[in-house]
């Protein structure tokens, strides 16, 4: 009797095993060990020139040893990568579609095509717009990743479409990590509709879900290694070994855990924007 039970044991477990193998296939994804975002600020703040370096930082960084050595190292050696800009509510374009990098060649691949001409930039600033066009991306992009990462960068506060911190848990709910690499390099001319704490207000309001983090940029020439650094930690998935030893790039750019303060206004871009609406109409 008891061979019997063991018998029909052993059936159920292999008949199990080939129900999900079998479900596997059917579902036709491609297994990675991330989905990533990446989420580029197009909006009218951005000169020219600013929206060039972004490109061409991340086009240096995905040609850099370590972070193709990040991508070889994980557990099925490759990622999912999409690259978007994104500006008002309603405007986010597709920049680089999914694409499976797996090592240099794949890396240059989709950095080549970062070198495409640069579209004209659009009004307003909308992270929650950008976070949920983001998390939508997700949705049978053909890819089953260990973790789902949206990288967003920007130089100021949310002030079109809805509230960040609603984006930003319907997203984290998803299981959704989101990242944030905040540029505080505007130049005077927008002094007047910045946030003076952006690096604050992504740790606050931004940037949340599994090992969430975030560096911020003071200047120009710490972007290209900033983005390095980022995708490092991103594509090797280990940022809480990384904080343990305090890791920096250097004493202006950290590396910051997501940290709630729960009297940090994240309503400040929308108010900043009204204020300054209402100083014009008085003009």
């Amino acid at each position: 009797m008891s061979s019997q039970k063991r018998a029909l044991g052993s059936f159920l477990i292999l008949a199990t095993f080939l129900a999900s193998s079998l479900a596997r296939s059917q579902s036709n994804e491609i297994d990675v060990d991330v989905e990533l975002v990446l989420a580029v600020d197009a909006s009218r703040s951005m000169q020219s020139f600013e929206q060039k370096i972004q490109r061409d930082g991340y086009v240096a960084a995905l040609r850099q040893k370590d972070v193709v050595r990040a991508i070889r190292e994980g557990v099925h050696g490759r990622v999912a990568i999409t690259y978007v800009e994104w500006a008002g509510s309603t405007m986010q374009r597709v920049i680089v579609p999914w694409m499976i990098v797996d090592g240099a060649d794949t890396a240059e691949r989709f950095a080549s095509l970062l070198s495409e001409p640069i579209p004209s930039t659009q009004s307003r600033t909308s992270i929650s717009g950008a976070i949920d066009f983001g998390s939508s991306l997700f949705d049978d992009n053909g890819f089953r990743g260990l973790r789902r990462v949206i990288d967003v960068s920007g130089d100021g506060a949310n002030n079109n479409g809805r509230s960040v911190l609603e984006a930003r848990e319907q997203a984290t709910a998803k299981g959704i990590t989101i990242n944030g690499l905040p540029l505080m390099t505007r130049g005077d001319f927008y002094s007047d509709w910045a946030v003076e704490d952006l690096d604050v207000y992504y740790t606050n309001c931004v940037i949340g879900g599994p090992g969430a983090f975030m560096i911020p940029v003071n200047s120009w020439d710490q972007f290209p290694e900033a983005v390095r650094r980022k995708l490092v930690l991103e594509l090797a998935g280990n940022i809480p070994e990384m904080h343990k030893v305090n890791y920096r790039m250097s004493d202006k750019s950290p590396v910051l855990l997501a940290q709630n303060k729960g009297n940090y206004d994240c309503m400040s871009g929308e108010r900043i924007w009204q204020r300054r609406m209402q100083d014009w109409e008085v003009r």
